[in-house]
């Protein structure tokens, strides 16, 4: 099957809906795997360490060699239990491959960080390609969007209680590529931006689009209420 060149909505939750990012340095350590996995060559722990990794707006990692990359990570945010990726793939194979090396390395890495055993992930990672332009259009807001369930969850519901709260509280979740996008240097080594900020216009066109989204939710359209109702 033909993969390469096709965005793909990837994500997976904790089995049981099991919380998989404990504190904070557990997702510190899964966004540095979305970057050191993401190569075709062999990962070793010569090869790459993490440098200022808790400091938003600093380059947190090193790179001693030019990565053969997998895949070319578009958006991502990371929950207690769940991720959401947005991916494109560069050959027919990469996909599962990058998905292997990520899901597998942070399960070792959690498993043996709290000493349990068993799977961590509810089965096989859903990948769902991105077929229409409605659904481009839509969801990469709706992956950012993710973190209002900490805060103000009836967003799910198309209604917002405070929106200026809400933006205020995506503007202080780190876990995840909307800062990048706002200009807002946070994982900037992590994400490939160029397709979606040619979509967007830019920092402040998508700063503005989302915001003007977050105070008409009473007002979404079709689209957008079958990724809410996921």
């Amino acid at each position: 099957m033909k993969t390469a060149g096709i965005i793909y909505h990837v994500l997976n939750r904790g089995v049981d809906k099991r919380k998989i990012f404990m504190e904070e340095r557990d997702y510190v350590r899964f966004v540095h795997n979305l970057y050191i996995f993401n190569d075709k060559e062999p990962v070793s722990d010569t090869l790459y360490t993490l440098k200022n990794s808790m400091d938003i707006g600093r380059p947190y990692m090193r790179e001693h060699r030019e990565r053969k990359l997998l895949v070319d990570i578009l958006a991502f945010v990371l929950m207690p239990n769940h991720y959401h990726l947005l991916l494109m793939p560069h050959s027919d194979m990469a996909l599962p491959l990058f998905m292997k090396k990520l899901n597998m390395g942070y399960a070792k890495y959690f498993n043996e960080k709290y000493e349990r055993g068993g799977a961590l992930f509810q089965g096989r990672y859903k990948a769902i390609p991105i077929l229409r332009d409605a659904h481009f259009i839509h969801i990469p807001y709706y992956i950012h969007l993710n973190p209002l369930d900490l805060s103000f969850p009836e967003w799910r519901e198309r209604r917002l209680r405070n929106h200026k709260k809400a933006w205020e509280f995506l503007a202080s979740y780190r876990w995840s590529s909307h800062l990048d996008y706002t200009g807002r240097k946070n994982f900037p080594s992590i994400t490939n931006r160029k397709l979606l900020n040619e979509y967007f216009g830019g920092p402040k066109s998508y700063e503005k689009e989302i915001f003007d989204w977050l105070q008409e939710f009473d007002n979404t359209d079709k689209d957008l209420k079958l990724l809410l109702l996921e």
